[in-house]
């Protein structure tokens, strides 16, 4: 499904990606790990059409898509939840999720905006229950189940979530990664998921890439980074091994 292939991107004079190779199939969950400052954030942006691709290709179903608007990779099919739960605080949660589904609406009018709202509450019941509370004032797991769910409204088939269990207790972020397992198994949506957390992330992944200073040092399947040494050295902590075991 999403194929990249030696990309070069840069902040100004500094080169944050450097060769950056991978692929994720159809219905697959990827995990991208490595320490912060590693690029994984930048190369979700090159994905997604908001950071320069200056050298490289991008290819989704066939297609080149470096350096596409945005909005157009919306359309496409791709979506993206940012890093640190960006949701429309001083809104009400319904309100948040009538902006994730502003593409849908504007395609297939308010009946359909109507409907994908309700899978979203069914997906996440606490959002029924909150529909009506303003999004600032939910707790850290409750917003980044908004921020999910507003990313979902126009049902993407590639998912690309960065950092989903940042700053939340360790029942959360189970629960969390239990719902990105479920969007897969129950949707077969495809996901590329950008973590900190190497355990969870890679207890529910498929495969995954292991990126230092803007390349991708490892690549092999998850239950095998598991049990590298050398990952396990420098990321894999008993602390957070713990909650799943």
């Amino acid at each position: 499904m999403l194929r990249l292939v030696n990309i070069h991107s840069a902040y100004g004079l500094v080169r944050v990606l450097k060769n950056v190779s991978l692929h994720v199939d159809g219905g697959e969950i990827v995990t991208l790990i490595g320490a912060n400052g590693a690029g994984k954030t930048t190369l979700l942006r090159a994905i997604s059409g908001l950071q320069p691709v200056q050298e490289g290709r991008i290819i989704f179903d066939g297609r080149d898509i470096a350096n596409t608007r945005a909005e157009k990779l919306v359309r496409f099919g791709i979506a993206q939840a940012p890093e640190g739960r960006q949701i429309f605080r001083p809104m009400t949660v319904m309100e948040n999720l009538e902006l994730g589904g502003y593409l849908v609406c504007r395609l297939h009018g308010r009946k359909q905006l109507r409907r994908a709202i309700g899978e979203m509450f069914d997906m996440f019941p606490i959002l029924r229950e909150r529909q009506d509370q303003f999004a600032g004032t939910l707790s850290g797991g409750e917003q980044q189940m908004l921020a999910i769910a507003m990313t979902l409204m126009n049902k993407p088939r590639l998912l690309l979530l960065d950092e989903p269990s940042m700053g939340l207790a360790p029942l959360i972020v189970r629960e969390i990664f239990e719902i990105i397992s479920r969007l897969r198994k129950d949707e077969g949506l495809t996901v590329l998921l950008v973590e900190q957390n190497a355990n969870a992330a890679l207890r529910i992944a498929d495969r995954g890439y292991v990126m230092e200073t803007g390349k991708i040092i490892i690549q092999d399947r998850a239950d095998a980074l598991l049990e590298n040494p050398e990952v396990r050295r420098a990321y894999l902590g008993r602390d957070k091994r713990e909650i799943w075991e």
